[in-house]
């Protein structure tokens, strides 16, 4: 199995309105802004079946709807124990040029 090298963030990446990455917070694993809340830390309570709204009790008010919302929002790109390695920019374009058509 291959080793891959993590490439450390450089500085703060904004995720959304609600989420940050930030390398001297929780190692740049992505947080709800103001917190150290990890944010697959709340995709695992709503993976285990709390409610939205348990969820918002268990953290006292500091992760909000909205903020859930975002964090499901950018699941794909959350690993647990992991920091921020940024999102997929190798997805290739698909071309703007259309088929010729067909003769029937």
């Amino acid at each position: 199995m291959k080793a891959t090298a993590s490439i450390p963030l450089a500085h703060r990446i904004e995720l959304g309105r609600h989420i940050v990455a930030d390398p001297k917070i929780c190692g740049g694993q992505p947080t709800f802004k103001g917190t150290r809340i990890m944010v697959w830390i709340v995709l695992e309570q709503l993976e285990d079946g709390m409610t939205w709204t348990e969820v918002m009790g268990e953290w006292n008010g500091k992760v909000t709807e909205e903020a859930i919302a975002e964090s499901i929002a950018i699941a794909e790109f959350v690993v647990k124990h992991e920091p921020f390695k940024g999102f997929n920019v190798s997805a290739r374009r698909k071309s703007s040029r259309r088929p010729a058509a067909v003769a029937a």
